[in-house]
C-alpha cells in the first residue's frame, strides 16, 4: 500500500522512540512494495526443506528467510495460495517477520506446548512442526470464528497431536497450572507492523487502544505465568512497535514474577529487514519463586477432579474403533495411531492425543470450549466409518492401499479440486488418496469403474 497516512500521534510516538533521523527511516519504509511469504511444513516434505525449496524456486522464486530455517520469500505473482500444493499442506503462507516467533519458542518433540492465542494458526503450525508430532499442542483462540480458521490450518497442515480449544485465559489458567514446558503468546497488540497492508489497522490506531492492549497482554501475561512449568521457556511477541506493548510490558513482568528471567530480545524492524517487523521476548521460568499453589486452581485439585469425571465416563468406545480399525485395515494398512484416546461428537470419531506420562486426557477437557478435539478419524454412518478429510491430510500416501498421484499441472489433479469423478483402473477397489506428487490431497472410493470424490465441498474449486 503506498502513501501511507499515519496519525500525527503515532508519528511522533516513533519519533521519540527511535530519534528523528532514525524515525524517518521507519517511517519511509510504510511506502515500500510489501514482502510475501512461506513457510515449509516438515510434516509434509517428503525430501529436505531445502532441497523442497530448491525445487520450487523457479516457479516460486523462493529466497531463504534469514531468521526462519523453513521460511522462503517468494514472488506474489507465483501465486502459491493457488498451487496444489498448498491445498495439500506442504507450507503455510505467512509474513516473514512472524516466523520469528515461534523459532525463538523453539518447541521439542515429545513436549506439552501451549500456543495461548492461536489463531488464525502460523505459529500453531509452525510450532507442531518442530514437535514432528511427537507430544501435545494445544493451540487456543477465545473468538469462536477465529478458532474455527485455526482449526483449518490445523486440518490442512496434517497435524495430528494438537487440540483447538475456544477459552478465556482464566479458564485455561484453572485447569492447566504448571502444566506446561513451552508457551507461545503472540499478543492480541495494536498492530502497528499492519499498517503497510491493512487501512482499518491505522484507522484504529490511538494512544488509548496502545494502553489498553499493554493492559490486556499484561493480564494474558499473568495467566502465561500460572501454566508454565518451573524451568519452562515463555515466548511473547507482538507485531507492534511502541514500548508500551513490548518493552515495558516485559519489564513490569519480570518485576513482578522474580522467578521469569529473560534470555533474548529481538526486534525485527521493517526498515532494516525485508518483512512487516516483530517484537519477540523469551523468558524461562526458573525452578524457584512462585509454585502451581498459586494458581486459581492448585495441581492436586485438578487430578482429583480429573479423576473424579474419568470415574464416571462412559465406556470406551469400544464398537465405534472397530469400525475405524475395519476400515484401517481395508484402507490403511500402514497407519498406526499415536497415544491418546477415542472420543465421540454427534457422528463424529476424534481421536485425542495423550501425553505418554498420561497427565493430560479427555476428562481435562469437560466443561471446556473445544472446536477440535484432536485428529478427526471420520463420521461413523450406520455401521461403518465414512473417513475424515483431516485424516487423508494427517497420513502418508504409503500408509493407503492404494494412491493415485499426479503432477500438480495434470488434468486430473485440477477436475479432482473440482470435486469430479475420475476414472478408476482395475485394481484399484474401496478407499484410497489422490495425490499431487504424492502428497495426499483427499479421499476417492473406487467403485463401478470410478473414483467417487470425497474432496469436501466447502474445499472445492469451480473457477
Amino acid at each position: 500500500m503506498k502513501n501511507v497516512q499515519l496519525p500525527e500521534a503515532y508519528v511522533r510516538q516513533m519519533q521519540a522512540l527511535l530519534g528523528r533521523e532514525e524515525a524517518e527511516r521507519f517511517l519511509e519504509s510504510y511506502n515500500d512494495a510489501r514482502v510475501y511469504g512461506l513457510r515449509f511444513n516438515p510434516l509434509k516434505c517428503r525430501q529436505p526443506i531445502g532441497d523442497q525449496a530448491a525445487a520450487l524456486k523457479q516457479p516460486f522464486h523462493l529466497e531463504p528467510v534469514p531468521w526462519c530455517k523453513t521460511g522462503y520469500y517468494y514472488d506474489e505473482a507465483s501465486r502459491p495460495g493457488k498451487h496444489p500444493y498448498h491445498t495439500a499442506g506442504l507450507y503455510y503462507i505467512q509474513e516473514p517477520s512472524a516466523m520469528s516467533a515461534a523459532e525463538l519458542l523453539d518447541a521439542r518433540p515429545g513436549e506439552t506446548v501451549l500456543d495461548f492465542a492461536a489463531a488464525p494458526g502460523g505459529k500453531t503450525t509452525q510450532i507442531a512442526g518442530s514437535m514432528n508430532g511427537e507430544g501435545l499442542l494445544i493451540a487456543n483462540e477465545i473468538h469462536p470464528a477465529r478458532a474455527k480458521i485455526l482449526s483449518e490450518n490445523v486440518e490442512r497442515l496434517g497435524i495430528r497431536n494438537a487440540v483447538v480449544t475456544n477459552a478465556a485465559p482464566h479458564e485455561l489458567s484453572r485447569r492447566f497450572p504448571a502444566f506446561f514446558d513451552r508457551i507461545m503468546l503472540d499478543s492480541p497488540c495494536s498492530g502497528e507492523g499492519m499498517f503497510r497492508k491493512d487501512e482499518d489497522a491505522v484507522a484504529e490506531w490511538s494512544e488509548a487502544h496502545v494502553a489498553y492492549c499493554a493492559e490486556r497482554s499484561s493480564e494474558i501475561l499473568e495467566h502465561a505465568a500460572v501454566m508454565l512449568k518451573p524451568g519452562g521457556i515463555l515466548v511473547y511477541s507482538t507485531c507492534t512497535f511502541n514500548r508500551a506493548e513490548n518493552e515495558d510490558t516485559i519489564e513490569q513482568f519480570v518485576a513482578n514474577h522474580p522467578s521469569f528471567q529473560v534470555e533474548q530480545i529481538e526486534r525485527l524492524w521493517p526498515q532494516q529487514v525485508r518483512g512487516e517487523g516483530h517484537f519477540v521476548a523469551r523468558l524461562r521460568k526458573t525452578s524457584e519463586g512462585e509454585q502451581p499453589e498459586s494458581a486459581d486452581e492448585p495441581a492436586k485439585a485438578r487430578d482429583k477432579r480429573r479423576d473424579k469425571r474419568a470415574a464416571g465416563r462412559p465406556k470406551p468406545l469400544t464398537a465405534e474403533m472397530a469400525l475405524f480399525h475395519s476400515f484401517a485395515e481395508q484402507a490403511l494398512p500402514g497407519f498406526e495411531l499415536g497415544p491418546g484416546e477415542p472420543l465421540r461428537f454427534g457422528d463424529a470419531l476424534y481421536w485425542l492425543p495423550h501425553q505418554t506420562n498420561g497427565s493430560f486426557g479427555a476428562a481435562d477437557l469437560d466443561g471446556l470450549k473445544v472446536a477440535r478435539p484432536g485428529l478427526h478419524l471420520g463420521d461413523i454412518r450406520k455401521n461403518r466409518l465414512e473417513p475424515a478429510h483431516a485424516l487423508a491430510l494427517a497420513i502418508q500416501a504409503e500408509d493407503a492401499t492404494w494412491v493415485r498421484s499426479y503432477p500438480p499441472d495434470a488434468a486430473e489433479i485440477a477436475a479432482y479440486l473440482r470435486g469430479e469423478t475420475l476414472p478408476a483402473a482395475g485394481e484399484e477397489s474401496g478407499w484410497g488418496l489422490v495425490a499431487v506428487d504424492g502428497l495426499p490431497l483427499g479421499w476417492a472410493k473406487a467403485s463401478g469403474g470410478q473414483l467417487k470424490n470425497h474432496l469436501p465441498k466447502g474445499l472445492r474449486r469451480f473457477n
